[in-house]
């Protein structure tokens, strides 16, 4: 393909700005939504809610300003880890230290990986059939969650009028999908959050809150909140082992799809720095308390509209992401999204991972047997099932086993790699 701005080619200041507010654009709204679910998760004050976003703002701006300059040096968009959140949901029960020492071991354990070379060996675990079975479950077992934040149980609307709210603009996402082009299309995220919240909040005004985070000082830091203290539980370690596993293939598959776009020179070598970067970046995540980064597979889709490939133009998103890190009056605006709206917004997104998913499997170099078919459907099934368990019967689980078999994701990752290596191997 033909790029008006090549991968080193340093496009003039204004239109740098331009094309760094536009990724700015992309990917605030991942962060947003990811962060609001995770720090609604952990805290109940919406202060503290703030802050965690606060903080994730501030390690997503440094992770993309190291991937840039000393990682993949790629134009790769980076947010938080979904398959993350996944782990976070499943060891509810546990304190936040013994959730982000999980983290912090995690991401030492991707960066020894990657240093040592034996990152090389664990790809060879994730076959096709495995990988696509990786990519369906993220979206698989967020349903509950999903259905929590649209159904909005205790806030007095009508979980009928949300759904129907919801409904009509997933429509509307992927009508739009289809109809825009360039850059309102690599946008459209953001203007259904921004219009989604406007029509909701006019339908619905008892939703519009003025959260405290929204009157305070324009400009506010985050590192009086304390440090994660180290705490280990096996079970939740476990769990989280599995989780960065499928970190490690999201990543790896990000970063090589920018291969096909632009042939980089030394991509191996950009794949290994890549890596190291994610799995430091994890480290520091965990350090202070917040879900850690993933290289996202949606840059090429906005490279492709907008013509411009230089990695350049990264850096100014770098910089309004650290910004937005030290105002905790802005991000509560930003964040005052109505949870129906970010439940919707979900949807479209976890559609497009699950088209991925599918896309790996039809365009493997493999003949599709039935015996694959048995190796995704059933890991998909049984984790679907286990997402759905309800709370009571979770807590019946021994505590150390609770954060794995409660963990829908894991339990269809092994199911997976037992059927795929020892069951169906070939």
């Amino acid at each position: 393909m033909q790029f008006k701005y090549g991968l080193e080619d340093r496009p003039p200041w204004m239109e740098t700005l331009l094309f760094g507010l536009q990724w700015f654009a992309v990917a605030i709204p991942i962060i947003i939504i990811i962060g609001k679910i995770t720090g609604g998760f952990h805290f109940n004050d919406p202060g503290d809610q703030i802050v965690y976003l606060q903080k994730l703002s501030f390690v997503m701006a440094i992770a993309l300003f190291c991937q840039v300059l000393f990682g993949h040096r790629l134009p790769l968009i980076i947010g938080p880890s979904t398959v993350l959140l996944i782990g976070i949901i499943a060891s509810q029960g546990h304190d936040t230290d013994t959730i982000y020492s999980a983290i912090i071991f995690g991401g030492f354990l991707l960066t020894f990986l990657s240093i040592t070379g034996l990152f090389g060996h664990l790809q060879r675990l994730f076959t096709t059939r495995v990988v696509a079975v990786v990519l369906l479950l993220i979206a698989f077992t967020l349903s509950p969650t999903i259905l929590n934040l649209i159904v909005g149980a205790g806030t007095g609307v009508s979980p009928l009028l949300n759904l129907s709210f919801s409904l009509i603009l997933t429509f509307g996402l992927f009508i739009f999908h289809r109809l825009l082009k360039g850059i309102w299309k690599s946008t459209l995220i953001i203007w259904a959050m921004i219009l989604g919240s406007i029509v909701y909040f006019v339908m619905v005004p008892s939703s519009m809150r003025m959260s405290p985070a929204m009157q305070n000082s324009l400009v506010a830091g985050f590192f009086s909140h304390g440090m994660t203290k180290l705490s280990f539980d096996a079970g939740v370690m476990i769990s989280f082992l599995f989780c960065f596993m499928a970190l490690s293939v999201n990543d790896l598959g990000s970063i090589q799809s920018m291969n096909e776009l632009l042939k980089p020179p030394d991509m191996s070598k950009r794949i290994t720095r890549g890596v190291i970067v994610t799995g430091l970046a994890n480290i520091a995540s965990g350090f202070l308390g917040v879900i850690g980064p993933v290289n996202f597979s949606l840059s090429p889709g906005v490279i492709t509209s907008t013509g411009c490939a230089s990695r350049v133009t990264m850096l100014p998103t770098a910089f309004f992401l650290l910004l937005l890190s030290f105002s905790p009056a802005v991000i509560g605006w930003i964040g005052n999204v109505p949870p129906v709206v970010i439940g919707s917004v979900l949807i479209y997104i976890l559609s497009a991972q699950v088209a991925a998913g599918l896309m790996v499997i039809y365009e493997s170099k493999e003949e599709f047997k039935f015996t694959g078919g048995l190796v995704i459907a059933f890991p998909l099934l049984l984790a679907t099932i286990i997402a759905f368990l309800p709370a009571g019967v979770v807590n019946t689980f021994p505590t150390v086993l609770k954060p794995v078999l409660g963990n829908g994701f894991v339990v269809g990752v092994v199911t997976a790699l037992i059927l795929d290596h020892v069951v169906f191997k070939e």
